[in-house]
């Protein structure tokens, strides 16, 4: 018997300002569904989530819910007017004898029901908003980013409900180790065309590159039939005066079709370099101790920290990892103990919070108003690792374009709010880095970029985050903080950390340490690739593209057959502009080939 789908799309298209976000979208969730919702930021997940919940209405096509099926949606930013507390709100419209769910969920996420709702900060807010929607038990629920602002342990709470629950969930989320344990299915959005593979998340990478490699073919295919009716239509032309215009329309159509395929974003060009070299020991801790009122938050801890190392600092919210980095850094004196730090440190802060960006200033004034970006007598100019330059040129570095640069802070996403603090952070020199969640809102290209600078980075990192994946990837030692002022240092990563605690049960700690060891083997640097090649290799498409669109207008100017009688001398010069052209044009496609086969042998 047919199942009857919990929701469903039909010929759905919406336009915002202008510019298509979905068209002819067709799309089913079926009962007990766990779908990853992925995708490049900007390209429209939380829109089409919220074309599923019905709060943003499409331009045409339907949206069709199950009969009787009840959806819950979980909002990035709940509004909660009228709700006197967190608990209020998290409650409403429940049964009494349903309460109970709220209490359960309020444990499980860390959030207080009795926090009025006018103190509570973003966080809390969306941890009620997400306890609702776990307490009301819809048959779809639809979770946008549920994970950030929790702890390690309350995301593993929520991936425990999640998995048990007969519900169907369609979930957006930067947590690649949230996605891979969960989902068994993936809709992936790309330049407005929705794709689904009835695999998880786990499957994504390798399903996206195939795709693109197959795009890349087919369009390699398409610039070589074009240019080779390009070079017949301008071959012997001074000996022409009427040709095959059956054939020039169709290269003209092919042109449009090349020029109609929309490009697909590149990654941010991002560099991280690290400034002058610090001394050998970064930071020296000998038995520091710290107590705030009856809360102990460090006892007895020691630590040294080398040039180059990546530690992680790792523990519930509230468990001190924050007071312990400032400690480190000396902006917080100890109780007792002492700490050193090294020579030559130049520190820059990635901070958590976002409290650097003031959210009524705009992109411009973000960059140019920062007293360590400023160049003197410039206003157009920021200093970019000791060059100047121009503040449009570095914003769309890192992928936004030259209208963003005037609108306010407060418009952007929370992945483009992470990308600014960023493009800041990468504009310093320094050779001690210290990054305070800084995968939150991050698509999967930008937290692999990311990743890869860290790698090459010459300097020191120290990382905070709650993120498994990413710590995996990055760090080499983690602090744990365990409760009652306790921080012990593990060797490796999160996964190499869940090996060695104590409480760790054998086949537990056996499955950790496989997991760590596929992670390391996934991170592992292409054999062959260089950095700068890889840049080079996402570099050259552009290039390449650059080169075809002058060529298409130097082969267009002389497909006029009066243009040698009546400009013999501009003639000549398109003639020559035009081999040089095609002479870089193979150049540049040999390099990217090349690169490519480098990168595929790897």
């Amino acid at each position: 018997m047919a199942r009857i789908p919990l929701l469903q799309l039909n010929d759905i298209s919406l336009t915002f300002g202008g510019e298509p976000v979905f068209s002819d979208l067709d799309l089913v969730v079926q009962p007990s569904d766990r779908v990853a919702l992925v995708g490049r930021n900007g390209s429209g997940k939380s829109t089409l989530m919220k074309v599923m919940a019905g709060l943003v209405e499409p331009d045409q096509g339907e949206v069709i819910v199950g009969p009787g099926v009840s959806v819950g949606y979980m909002e990035q930013d709940p509004d909660m007017a009228g709700y006197a507390t967190l608990g209020d709100f998290a409650s409403a419209g429940l049964a009494p004898g349903d309460l109970y769910k709220v209490e359960r969920a309020g444990e499980g996420l860390k959030f207080d029901p009795a926090r009025p709702v006018g103190t509570a900060s973003g966080g809390e807010r969306r941890r009620a908003a997400l306890a609702r929607l776990m307490a009301e038990a819809p048959e779809l629920m639809l979770l946008d980013e549920p994970t950030n602002h929790l702890d390690i342990e309350a995301i593993g709470w929520l991936e425990r409900e999640l998995a048990a629950t007969r519900a169907g969930f369609v979930l957006i989320s930067h947590d690649r180790a949230f996605l891979r344990n969960l989902t068994r299915a993936t809709l992936w959005i790309d330049r407005g065309q929705v794709r689904r593979q009835e695999k998880g998340f786990e499957h994504f990478e390798a399903w996206r590159d195939a795709l693109w490699d197959e795009e890349d073919m087919q369009r390699h295919k398409l610039d070589r039939l074009i240019k080779s009716e390009g070079r017949w239509a301008v071959e012997g032309i001074s000996a022409r005066r009427k040709r095959n215009q059956g054939r020039v329309r169709a290269l003209q159509a092919l042109r449009a079709e090349r020029a109609a395929q929309i490009k697909r974003q590149g990654t941010a060009a991002m560099a991280l370099e690290a400034g002058p070299k610090s001394g050998r020991k970064v930071i020296e801790a000998d038995n520091i101790s710290k107590t705030y009122g009856e809360k102990i938050i460090l006892r007895d801890f020691s630590i040294q920290i080398q040039r180059g190392d990546r530690v992680a600092f790792v523990g519930p919210n509230g468990a001190g990892k924050t007071t312990l980095l400032k400690l480190l850094l000396g902006e917080v004196t100890p109780d007792s103990g002492s700490v050193k730090l090294g020579t030559n440190l130049e520190i820059a802060v990635f901070d958590q919070a976002r409290a650097q960006l003031d959210p009524d200033a705009t992109l411009w004034e973000s960059l140019t108003g920062d007293p360590a970006m400023r160049v003197a007598g410039k206003s157009d100019q920021v200093m970019v690792r000791g060059v100047p330059k121009h503040v449009v040129a570095y914003l769309k570095d890192f992928l936004f374009d030259e209208r963003q640069a005037r609108a306010p802070v407060r418009s952007l996403s929370g992945g483009e709010k992470a990308r600014l603090l960023l493009a800041r952070l990468m504009a310093q020199s320094s050779n001690l880095l210290v990054l305070d969640e800084p995968t939150n809102d991050l698509d999967v290209e930008t937290l692999d970029l990311l990743q890869e600078l860290l790698d090459d980075y010459d300097g020191t990192v120290l990382l905070v985050s709650h993120d498994r994946d990413f710590l995996d990837r990055v760090a080499a030692t983690t602090v744990a903080m365990e409760g009652d002022g306790r921080a012990t240092i593990y060797a490796g990563g999160w996964s190499d950390y869940q090996a060695q605690r104590p409480d760790s049960a054998p086949e537990k700690a056996e499955k950790a340490k496989v997991k760590a060891a596929k992670i390391k083997q996934e991170v592992k640097p292409k054999a062959g690739l260089s950095f700068t090649e890889k840049h080079r290799l996402d570099a050259l498409p552009a290039e390449i593209e650059r080169l075809e669109a002058e060529i298409a207008k130097l082969e267009e100017l002389m497909a006029d057959p009066e243009l040698y009688s009546r400009e013999p001398v501009k003639f000549q010069k398109a003639t020559e502009a035009l081999v040089q052209r095609q002479q870089k044009l193979s150049a540049a496609e040999e390099e990217w080939l090349e690169l490519e086969e480098k990168a595929a042998a790897g």
